[in-house]
């Protein structure tokens, strides 16, 4: 479809219910798809697993709740790249402060190198688990440099078919408008986060029928009735509100709102393919993992110290009573469908930031090149571990920080006349998104700033 038929077919949309809108803004949506795919990675894995296995059904609202507070910036976001039709790192630099473009850009780009170190041996891991149940073949753990390099040859071969995905993302400019590296890609992504839901509700329905997930108890958490007052409670809490949507995601959903050739006549159906590609998504795989990890490991005699990484929990849910291909394959292969979605998605806003940054043509082989700088991050099946004080802390700290600097960026566009002209908003309409925007901007900021006192060691 090109887009003035896409254009022709949104207006005779328009008149319809938004029921009868929703099967047909799923077959045109996409960039909020790949938010989805970004923002499932390892990190959102640990922490549904955690909340479940350390405080059951209790904190099932905190994700959803994150994530509506993320998608509010999102949706501003896309306001204004749809009609001003400027990249988004020449609108900051231009319209509010140059520095503050440049750190954003800068953030974005080291931090999908920087948590690539976490993705390849989380995937690689996966994969090995995957290997191990159906094949049977294993590298024992005492074997040292043997497995060490096992599990590097399994993230190479990761990497080659993140590396081929993103590569042929890269055709997005140069196929004589027609689009199609975009469209295939998407489609791609839509199947795998389709799986993955998939996968969660396997191990969720083999619980629920094992007897391990009361009902009734889930709907309840879905109501935040209480906060918990402990320490580690507070600091899981925190740590969702301000993760939900990171600053590589910022960065990067712009420019695929622009790859898709998306005008304001687009400004509704993106906000369809916020909620349909990352909100529903993102709900329901954090939800499935923490209702799995609640049910089977909360209030039981199972050990559970700290974070509970997904290697563990897929040998506990065997401790706990669900069979071995739904507690370590299925489970493994919705892992490994999570970290290797947000991997591709770190090469994207890679070849996106450099470009913007060094003002390469987004069809030039030095876009396509930039897409591949995230590859040392295959070493991270040895250093990862050894990374954290020296570089994860700061990182985090560093991105988590200019976060909130970015969306006070953007509150400042939203109120630009000379930006976005006749499509500042006005009146009530413009209050109502302002105090929107602060509540988002607070919020963010006050979880990184609790995060980092944790993790400095004042909290």
């Amino acid at each position: 479809m090109n887009n003035s038929s896409e254009i022709a077919s949104l207006q005779a949309l328009a008149s319809k219910p938004w029921y009868a809108r929703v099967p047909s803004y799923v077959k045109l949506s996409g960039p909020g798809w790949l938010q989805g795919a970004m923002t499932l990675g390892g990190g959102s894995a640990v922490t549904s697993l955690t909340i479940g296995a350390l405080f059951g059904y209790e904190l099932l609202w905190v994700q959803p709740v994150a994530m509506i507070i993320g998608c509010i910036m999102l949706f501003v976001l896309s306001h204004q790249t749809l009609h001003t039709q400027d990249k988004p790192f020449e609108a900051m630099k231009k319209h509010v402060n140059a520095p503050i473009a440049w750190g954003w850009a800068i953030a974005a780009f080291a931090s999908s190198i920087i948590w690539g170190f976490a993705h390849y041996p989380l995937s690689a891991a996966m994969l090995e688990e995957i290997i191990v149940v159906s094949t049977g073949f294993s590298v024992e753990q005492d074997t040292g440099s043997a497995r060490d390099m096992y599990l590097l040859a399994l993230a190479i071969l990761i990497w080659i078919g993140v590396a081929f995905t993103a590569w042929k993302y890269g055709d997005h400019d140069s196929e004589g408008g027609k689009n199609n590296a975009v469209k295939y890609f998407e489609t791609g992504i839509k199947v795998l986060s389709a799986l993955i839901i998939v996968a969660f509700a396997w191990v969720v329905i083999s619980a629920s029928v094992n007897g391990k997930v009361d009902w009734a108890a889930v709907a309840a958490g879905y109501i935040p009735t209480s906060l918990p007052t402990d320490t580690q409670g507070v600091t899981v809490v925190m740590a969702a509100l301000g993760s939900a949507v990171g600053i590589n995601m910022t960065f990067i959903y712009g420019y695929t709102l622009l790859h898709k050739k998306w005008g304001k006549e687009h400004a509704e159906l993106s906000r369809y393919d916020i909620g349909l590609g990352l909100v529903v998504p993102y709900i329901l795989v954090t939800s499935l993992i923490s209702i799995a990890a609640a049910g089977a490991f909360y209030g039981s005699d199972l050990d559970i110290q700290g974070k509970l990484s997904p290697t563990q929990a897929g040998t506990m849910f065997m401790s706990a009573g669900l069979d071995e291909v739904t507690s370590r394959l299925i489970f493994a292969f919705g892992i490994f469908g999570m970290a290797v979605g947000s991997l591709v998605m770190h090469m994207l806003c890679c070849g996106s930031a450099a470009a913007a940054m060094f003002g390469w043509s987004e069809n030039s082989i030095k876009y396509k090149l930039a897409l591949l700088a995230p590859t040392p991050a295959i070493l991270g099946v040895f250093v990862w571990q050894t990374m954290g004080a020296y570089v994860v802390l700061p990182t985090s700290a560093i991105c988590g920080f200019l976060l909130p600097v970015a969306y006070i960026g953007w509150a400042v566009l939203n109120n630009k006349k000379d930006y976005l002209g006749e499509a500042m908003p006005t009146g009530n309409k413009r209050l109502f998104i302002n105090i929107a925007m602060a509540v988002c901007i607070i919020t963010v900021l006050a979880s990184v700033i609790y995060s980092t006192l944790v993790k400095m060691g004042y909290i």
